[in-house]
């Protein structure tokens, strides 16, 4: 059967796939389609095609999977924050619990690894987890004030000032900053005309301290905000507000933040914990989202790399030194790589507020900084923890890590497909995958955290 653009059909969802979209088959051919779930009979519009797989889009639900649930949020369908709402909470961990366990068998070959792999550590509460926020400001058709997030693979602002995923303050935020914005006449930045002031509102919350930071994005600097002060005394007003600033960024470009921060109210930074662990925390610093779920993630890596205060422990992709500090509670000595030097501030600064004198950092790669300590100044490691983005970790920093022959690799993930491939090469060096854990660090979206133990195995031997 041919198909074509446009065309309408009535097909069964039977798979789901890697971004959390339904899959559906006719006759062999797959159809890819958002917001449907496995078990929905759907009435759907052919917007693409390939050879063997197309893209579609629902227009009717004929007959629901009894594992569709109806959205928290009104937006969830446009939105491109949360892909996975319209699915029973249950089954987004039974599908995260099963990405991870077929990544590692299929692209890592590892055999019967579901008897290594825990129970996937869900959420009690999977709504109102986020601790910062970037909402996006422009105007509608009729050039009015909006705020929210984009559309999915669109610059296209989708409304939403109440987002079941964030902390609820910032509702209350976004209307005293837009509220601001109208009586005073701030325009909001046009990035098709590059004119307007403000582009990104920004917000940090510390879920343990209370503390609240709002950053304002600007396309010009805070002189340019007539009244600043009335903004600032509306926003002193909630309970907890500790830090407002403005961050400077006069580019052409999708980034957000720019590096200028100027101060308004308060410094420009707030603090959180994460178990015992204090952070300091500004508008550039990296810092996970979701903070019940990181100190879970966190408690696990430090489990794995079963440290007795003798050991030498390397974090690679270190950041402001989270996991570092995680680590230094328990170890004689940990060293910390991260490229942005910012970061690597931010992590002397906390290693130095919460007393911990075995915390050294590093700037640079970490495929460039492992291997010069490692020959030329003889740094070993008892066991290296890493967390790399996305993309995985360097080729060169993997050989490097397999030449230090530590005893115990704790690997951290965000993608379980690189992750996977990793693994694969660590096990081909030497390595035995031991343990896994899964734990829903983004519930109601397709992404998934992990953290793997691998052990050497000739150290076994030995």
């Amino acid at each position: 059967m041919e198909f074509k653009k446009n065309q309408i059909i009535e097909l069964n969802i039977d798979d789901i796939g890697n971004e959390g979209e339904g899959i559906g088959h006719i006759d062999g051919y797959a159809l890819f389609l958002k917001n449907a779930v496995i078990g929905d009979r759907v009435r759907a519009k052919i917007i693409k095609t390939k050879k063997n797989y197309g893209f579609a889009r629902v227009e009717e639900i004929l007959e629901p999977s009894k594992d569709r649930v109806e959205p928290k949020c009104p937006v969830a369908r446009p939105c491109g924050g949360c892909t996975l709402q319209h699915f029973n909470y249950k089954k987004q961990l039974e599908y995260k619990f099963h990405k991870v366990k077929n990544c590692l068998e299929r692209i890592g070959g590892l055999e019967n690894i579901e008897s290594k792999m825990e129970p996937i550590y869900g959420m009690e509460e999977p709504f109102y987890y986020r601790n910062k926020a970037q909402f996006p400001v422009g105007t509608d058709k009729d050039g009015n004030l909006v705020t929210g997030f984009y559309a999915g693979r669109t610059h296209t602002i989708i409304d939403c000032r109440h987002c079941v995923i964030q902390h609820p303050v910032n509702e209350c935020i976004l209307q005293k900053v837009l509220a601001y914005m109208e009586k005073n006449h701030i325009s909001a930045y046009d990035e098709r005309t590059h004119q307007g002031l403000i582009r990104h509102i920004v917000t940090r919350v510390g879920f343990v301290t209370g503390e609240i930071m709002v950053c304002l994005v600007v396309n010009g600097s805070k002189k340019d905000l007539r009244n600043l002060n009335v903004l600032v005394d509306s926003l002193k007003e909630i309970d907890g507000m500790t830090s407002i600033c403005v961050n400077v960024n006069q580019e052409r470009t999708n980034r957000i933040l720019g590096n200028k921060i100027e101060e308004v109210y308060g410094p420009a930074y707030i603090y959180d914990y994460i178990g015992n662990v204090k952070y300091q925390i500004g508008p550039l610093s990296f810092f996970q989202v979701n903070p019940k779920q990181t100190k879970v993630l966190y408690e696990k890596a430090l489990e794995y790399a079963q440290l007795n205060g003798n050991e030498t422990v390397w974090d690679l992709y270190c950041g402001i030194g989270t996991i570092s500090l995680f680590l230094a509670q328990k170890a004689k000595q940990v060293y910390g790589v991260e490229i942005v030097k910012e970061a690597i501030d931010d992590a002397r600064l906390n290693a130095k507020m919460n007393g911990f004198s075995n915390a050294e950092f590093f700037v640079g790669k970490a495929e460039e900084v492992l291997p010069r300590e490692y020959k030329k100044n003889g740094i070993y490691a008892d066991v290296i923890v890493v967390d790399p983005p996305r993309k995985g970790c360097d080729g060169k920093l993997l050989d490097t890590m397999v030449k230090m022959e530590p005893k115990r690799i704790v690997y951290v993930s965000c993608d379980p497909a690189t992750l996977a491939r990793d693994i694969k090469i660590l096990e081909g060096n030497g390595y035995q995958t031991e343990k896994v854990s899964v734990v829903d660090q983004f519930s109601h979206s397709s992404h998934v955290e992990s953290v793997v133990l691998l052990s050497n195995k000739n150290v076994k031997k030995k």
